[in-house]
């Protein structure tokens, strides 16, 4: 049986202590199966940036397991976790943080320099990786010669490169248009479909629509998860019971 790229298990966590403590997450359990995309809908103060936070490493849970790919990550150090963070999980943020001094081939190559690779292999491969996305006109372009979904997609291409299988999505289409987001979505969907395991934070149904399951949240609770839906109404409707 296949284990799953992303578990959560019975994780909270807890900012601050006595009477000022809040439970941004209470006991929540999640599987992302490889080749899965999961979306991850609530409002806002619903626990969303911090599961994905949690999920990724960025900060710890007060109690439970997070896994990646077989790795609990409470069994790790800082310096652990940071190289399964390089090595593992790739990260698309909304503002795409690229760096304005690089070309696109130099940005999504950084993460393997980062961990040590030659520049001139890591190149290779990040020119690779963004032919393989359809996005081989853009190597030698600097961020400000791109359009917003353009440099969105080589944040993808970046959070894709080597052997991460697990990309974690904070909002990645929540500056670009109507169109251009869809072209962001069926981007990362593709990369499910071709074995990633995804985690996506959206406030938008229509976006929701392209993930195989939904999980919704409220005040760091799963209240309900649901397939995928035939129309982002569908995910409106289950939201609002």
């Amino acid at each position: 049986m296949t284990a799953p790229s992303l578990l959560l298990d019975n994780v909270t966590r807890v900012h601050g202590t006595g009477d000022t403590a809040v439970r941004a997450l209470d006991g929540v359990t999640l599987e992302v199966m490889p080749g899965e995309l999961v979306a991850v809908m609530g409002p806002s103060g619903s626990g969303k940036s911090t599961l994905l936070n949690l999920a990724g490493g960025l900060d710890m849970a007060t109690s439970g397991r997070v896994v990646i790919e077989g790795e609990d990550l409470t069994t790790l150090n800082a310096k652990g976790i940071a190289q399964l963070r390089r090595r593992r999980v790739g990260f698309v943020f909304q503002d795409y943080n690229l760096i304005p001094s690089l070309t696109a081939a130099e940005n999504v190559a950084l993460p393997l320099e980062l961990d040590g690779e030659r520049a001139g292999k890591a190149r290779r491969h990040a020119r690779q990786t963004l032919d393989l996305m359809g996005l081989r006109e853009l190597s030698d372009r600097f961020p400000d010669q791109m359009s917003g979904g353009q440099q969105q997609r080589v944040a993808i291409a970046r959070a894709l490169i080597g052997s991460r299988r697990l990309v974690l999505a904070d909002e990645p289409t929540g500056a670009l248009d109507t169109h251009t987001g869809e072209d962001v979505l069926r981007v990362l969907r593709e990369r499910c479909d071709d074995g990633v395991a995804g985690l996506l934070v959206t406030h938008e149904a229509r976006h929701a629509a392209w993930a195989d399951r939904v999980v919704f949240l409220r005040d760091g609770v799963v209240v309900d998860s649901t397939g995928r839906a035939s129309s982002a109404e569908d995910l409106l409707d289950t939201a609002s019971r």
